[in-house]
């Protein structure tokens, strides 16, 4: 049996059980939990085939995670809010991360391009700052007080601003996937051409140490967080673009669904950025001082990364 014909023929099939899914939680009467089985049965049946015959196709990955999906709702008991949110941050989000990784390397290319380009630019010709920063965020730039300005600020408001500010950033990055990904490559190339502007400008002072010392500690978590966000917007716009065997439609509701999980993992990150921005960014602390949280929250995230992924293997053999 060829491809296109075996997702036309069980294409209803797939379509009902994910209706059921829906029903099953708000009609468990033994007529829909009946129809639920035997629509499940064969989606394992035809998950088997799939996997056999298509073990690479995008319709086998469906297929898994249809039948994932109908099995936690039949067997599994009903978790509390609080238990889901574990759940999800110390393994499924992780597990979402791995499998699109790609996407976020390619997010992290695209802010990397517009990050060396500017920095050169500015490098070599501080003047130029003026034609790609802000007029307020380029004259605010003063390397003998940097710091010091800081010191009137309320830090808890700051930190808040800050992550607020980012968020928002993020949720652009991952709504540009609906443009086919072109507001999130511009998204992620302006980013990364403010961030090296601003670098080639200390650069060309000899305060390139200063200014990292004020960016690497909340944007080691800030940045990663981006691209995260940054990565679903491009993995959605992809989808989009080239749907495969589905229609495009099918393939915004899948990647909308995917994609703001990704980005509701980033938040904790942003929070985390916010606090640390708001507070050990200002700091009356040494600049090696700052270098080291910088490293610290890079192993953190290693370690939850390892962690998480533990996690999510242990509950898979599980089930």
């Amino acid at each position: 049996m060829q491809l296109n014909q075996f997702i036309k023929q069980h294409r209803q099939d797939w379509d009902q059980l994910e209706q059921l899914i829906g029903q099953l939680p708000k009609k468990k009467n033994s007529e829909v939990i009946e129809q639920f089985q035997h629509t499940y049965q064969r989606a394992v049946r035809q998950l088997s085939y799939s996997q056999t015959y298509f073990p690479n196709e995008d319709v086998t990955n469906y297929l898994n995670e249809l039948v994932a999906k109908a099995h936690n709702v039949l067997y599994q008991p009903k978790h509390s809010s609080w238990r889901q949110a574990y759940h999800f941050f110390t393994g499924k989000f992780v597990g979402l991360l791995l499998e699109q990784w790609k996407a976020v390397v390619i997010a992290l290319l695209l802010f990397c391009f517009g990050a060396v380009a500017s920095f050169f630019a500015v490098a070599d010709n501080p003047n130029s700052a003026y034609g790609i920063l802000s007029e307020e965020l380029a004259q605010s730039v003063d390397l003998d007080s940097l710091g010091e300005e800081t010191a009137g600020v309320d830090a808890p408001v700051m930190s808040t601003e800050i992550m607020l500010n980012n968020i928002r950033v993020a949720m652009l990055a991952f709504a540009g996937g609906i443009t086919l990904g072109i507001l999130t490559v511009y998204v992620l190339i302006y980013n990364g051409i403010i961030i090296g502007a601003m670098a080639g400008l200390f650069w060309h002072y000899g305060d390139t140490y200063v200014f990292w010392a004020y960016i690497v500690p909340h944007g080691v978590v800030e940045l990663i967080a981006i691209f995260i966000a940054g990565g679903a917007g491009l993995l959605m716009g992809y989808k989009l673009l080239v749907p495969g065997n589905y229609s495009r439609g099918y393939q915004l509701k899948k990647q909308t669904i995917r994609s703001v999980q990704l980005l509701l993992g980033t938040i904790p990150l942003f929070v985390i950025a916010g606090i640390i921005e708001g507070f050990i960014t200002p700091a009356n602390i040494s600049l090696e001082m700052k270098y080291v949280v910088a490293i610290m929250t890079a192993f953190g995230l290693i370690a939850y990364m390892i962690i998480g992924h533990f996690l999510l293997k242990r509950r898979n053999r599980l089930d």
